[in-house]
């Protein structure tokens, strides 16, 4: 699918005393969601720091919408302003309020609604418009009630792009549904000129809302691509434990039981399967991305 990038990433490194970052090239389809997927520690949250402006000490160029440099994204208030964000740590001062809270917002960010802002929080079922809740300290909310509020954030401005950092993490079943459909409307606003870019480690919570995915592994990116394009790359296969011998050969990952095998196969390797007592299905997004991260992980047992 021929796309244009929403953000490109070129030569991209970042090092810490036991941990490196190093993204060759990466393009972030515009106008589509997309997952970055990896393990904790993988580096999802440093490239998406650095991508939000929030890390400048590392090597290598982002570009955004296609002609933006980050030096356009610190200088240019048309760029900023184009970006949302929401992270996992300090968003919020822990002594602002939430009065304070979005009293900075309005300060900060010139397309932000304030009344939009304020429907968000009620629909998500944050305040219910008393003078103790808008006094409450954001430091004294629960984890998903801060997603939340970063959330009303972001969606109270007139931006072109989310970058989230684990949204779903914090929330509870109900509300990784409710964010998901967020996302959709977000996306069907302007039809093909808003983007959302999220990290989680959990597919199972995002995959219906997923378009594009890029898995990253020690900080390196092992694979990207459409889901349906990676859907087509990859075959899940079942066998016997008697095939397994003769199956290992040609499988991409593979895990074993007592009663047979299961795992991931690049489909262009499917036929070389023949003859052999298998079934073949297509696989899930988290079968693909649990396939390949296990091939690529330095855990032991794998």
């Amino acid at each position: 699918m021929e796309t244009s990038a929403v953000i490109s990433c070129r030569n991209i490194e970042k090092k810490y005393k036991n941990f490196e970052l190093k993204v060759d090239e990466l393009d972030f389809p515009k106008g589509f969601a997309t997952a970055l997927i990896g393990e904790n520690g993988a580096g999802k949250t440093t490239l998406l720091e650095i991508m939000a402006g929030i890390r400048l000490d590392h090597k290598g160029e982002v570009t955004y919408f296609d002609k933006f440099s980050e030096k356009d994204r610190e200088n240019n208030p048309e760029v900023k302003n184009s970006i949302g964000y929401t992270g996992t740590g300090t968003y919020f001062l822990p002594n602002w309020d939430m009065k304070q809270a979005k009293e900075v917002q309005e300060i900060l960010f010139d397309s932000f609604d304030g009344e939009k802002y304020e429907k968000i929080l009620k629909d998500l079922a944050v305040v219910n418009g008393s003078a103790f809740e808008k006094n409450k300290k954001v430091n004294n909310l629960s984890d998903g009630t801060r997603t939340k509020v970063m959330l009303a954030g972001v969606l109270a401005r007139d931006t072109k792009l989310l970058l989230m950092d684990e949204p779903a993490s914090p929330l509870d079943p109900l509300m990784r549904d409710k964010l998901c459909s967020i996302i959709r409307d977000y996306l069907a606003e302007n039809e093909g000129e808003k983007s959302v870019i999220f990290s989680t480690h959990n597919v199972a919570d995002m995959e219906n809302v997923t378009d594009y995915v890029a898995i990253v592994e020690n900080g390196r990116v092992v694979e990207k691509g459409f889901v349906e394009d990676l859907k087509e790359k990859y075959v899940y296969v079942k066998g016997n434990k008697a095939d397994e011998e003769k199956a290992g050969k040609y499988m991409f990952d593979m895990t074993s039981g007592s009663y047979g095998f299961e795992g991931l196969c690049l489909s262009e390797n499917a036929d070389k399967l023949s003859g052999l007592d298998l079934v073949f299905e297509s696989p899930t997004l988290m079968q693909i991305t649990i396939g390949v991260m296990r091939a690529n992980t330095k855990l032991s047992g794998f």
